[in-house]
């Protein structure tokens, strides 16, 4: 599987916790990363992703299908 495959949520960081953005992937569980703007948040999240993926394979966890969005909705 393919880390661009799975979405990416960006959410702003509150100045008390350091500022800048969380990128979050919600099928990997625990994977996360941050960036000082929401497109490098974006690059590290989808960085996460790959090395969660990476993870999982050489351990042989089971790894979640990403979320299929229907094309049709968004025509």
């Amino acid at each position: 599987m393919n880390a661009h495959a799975y979405e990416i949520d960006i959410r702003s960081l509150p100045a008390a916790l350091g500022g800048g953005y969380l990128a979050s992937v919600p099928e990997l569980p625990g994977c996360m990363s941050d960036g000082e703007t929401p497109e490098e948040a974006l690059a590290n999240g989808y960085d996460a992703a790959a090395a969660w993926l990476e993870t999982a394979r050489k351990l042989g966890r089971p790894i979640p299908a990403p979320n299929v969005v229907d094309e049709r909705l968004y025509a």
